[in-house]
């Protein structure tokens, strides 16, 4: 932290400080110039709302791998997005007092999702947000979850029944619903309109062809290795207690019996591949059908001549907007966690929850197993270093684990994959269809628990 007075010859010095600290942050050239940039904007901007010679803050935070620079001053509220006055003696030549207001104007347009401006007690202060931790959603994640234990034990030792159930019935169990219920509804229109504007890039439907077959033989052959890690697992730990099978409930036993007597086709699921109309399947949440209704719009818009261009687009700024929803929605998933877990354990018996925590544990045991795998075919099939290769995914892996869902880490996982150097037509494609049809996760877990 330092101090400065509200003189313009302390610029200099404010911002030599400012450039140590970004230093020892080891931005790379492109962001560290930006955040100078606009470190300087606001800074000047305290300025010029500042009484003369009044002291100005600046501290750098940090906090969870989080950075966040803090400048605060004496001063009356001010609109922060107004041009601002220019002193004269740090303008830069050749260019008029209009144009520098409108550079500055456009740096913190440009920055507006990134920093906080407040006034309280005649008194500005201004965060920016210096670097974002890629891991804060998965600190978050876990705290929850460590805070949902805690809950769950207190409110299960010191609360009657009734005021349990009044908890459960009018708070956690609808907080969870609706998340899911969010989750759900995204679902379709993100994996609808991601193999879309990802198909619509191809011009040649061989290539598209050969890029398929790879991809749907791999996923086939994943798929396989995750059902038979999920069995030797089981095997090896055995979790879950026989006794526990009295206490099956009706409903339960309902489904059971359901089960037994019900008939699934091979050939009727193909047909039942082709839907009957454009809309049931996003109201059925019906993934095969959305995806083939994907590939065949997507083949189709790279078809049609003078319209491509302009479908192309309009499929590219929806795949942006279901996109950022998602990730809008995935930032409440350490509230969701809190209330699930909070109920689960404030609801469930003792009994139930230690055969829980051995089927958790087996089934963290099979996915790492199954990481082991994904590495050895990265060793044989790519010939890439997989300890290299896991290093650079890390933090997007670290906050998929946190997700929880295929879906909900479909925007962080294609991000990583376009940093790492994939082409955007190629993981655009099999990233959402992954997420729908090669759940190795799911099939681990169905595996085990269904044992």
């Amino acid at each position: 932290m330092i101090k400065i007075h509200n003189n313009r010859n302390e610029i200099e010095h404010a911002l030599d400080y400012m450039e140590e600290e970004f230093q020892k942050l080891k931005l790379n050239q492109q962001d560290s110039t930006v955040a100078m940039l606009t470190a300087e904007e606001f800074l000047v901007c305290l300025m010029d709302h500042a009484p003369q010679d009044s002291q100005i803050e600046i501290t750098f935070w940090r906090m969870f791998g989080n950075v966040t620079l803090s400048m605060t001053a004496q001063g009356e509220e001010f609109d922060i997005t107004e041009s601002q006055s220019i002193p004269g003696d740090i303008a830069v030549d050749e260019i008029d007092a209009d144009m520098e207001n409108a550079i500055r104007n456009l740096i913190l347009r440009a920055r507006s999702d990134s920093f906080r401006y407040k006034n309280k007690a005649h008194k500005n202060s201004i965060q920016i947000s210096i670097k974002r931790s890629e891991r804060m959603q998965l600190y978050l994640t876990l705290g929850a979850l460590l805070l949902s234990v805690i809950l769950g034990i207190a409110f299960k030792t010191a609360l009657p029944g009734y005021v349990q159930n009044a908890l459960d019935t009018y708070l956690l169990s609808p907080v969870k619903t609706m998340f899911l219920n969010a989750l759900k509804m995204i679902i379709g229109p993100v994996v609808f309109f991601s193999i879309v504007s990802c198909l619509s890039q191809f011009e040649n439907l061989h290539d598209l062809g050969k890029v398929g077959a790879k991809v749907m033989g791999m996923y086939l052959f994943t798929t396989v290795l995750a059902i038979l890690v999920g069995f030797g697992t089981f095997a090896v730990f055995s979790p879950g207690s026989p006794l526990l099978a009295d206490m099956v409930t009706d409903a339960a036993d309902a489904t059971i019996a359901t089960a037994s007597t019900t008939q699934v086709s091979i050939l009727d699921t193909i047909v039942n591949i082709v839907p009957s109309n454009f809309v049931q399947p996003f109201l059925d949440a019906d993934m095969l059908q959305i995806i083939f209704m994907a590939v065949l719009c997507g083949i189709a818009v790279g078809l049609i001549g003078d319209y491509s261009k302009t479908l192309k687009n309009f499929f590219e700024a929806c795949n942006e907007l279901f996109l950022t929803i998602t990730s809008l929605i995935v930032k409440v998933i350490p509230l969701a966690v809190l209330c699930s877990m909070t109920s689960l354990i404030m609801t469930t018996g003792n009994d139930t929850l230690l055969a829980i925590a051995g089927f958790f544990g087996t089934f963290v045991a099979a996915l790492a197993v199954m990481l082991c795998i994904y590495a050895l075919l990265v060793l044989l099939i790519a010939r890439l270093n997989p300890l290299y290769f896991l290093q650079k995914h890390a933090p997007v892996m670290l906050t998929n684990f946190s997700l929880g869902s295929s879906n909900a880490a479909m925007p962080f996982n294609i991000n990583s994959c376009k940093k790492l150097g994939f082409p955007s037509k190629i993981c655009s494609f099999s990233i959402p269809l992954g997420a729908t049809i090669n759940m190795d996760g799911s099939c681990i877990y169905m595996a085990v628990a269904g044992l």
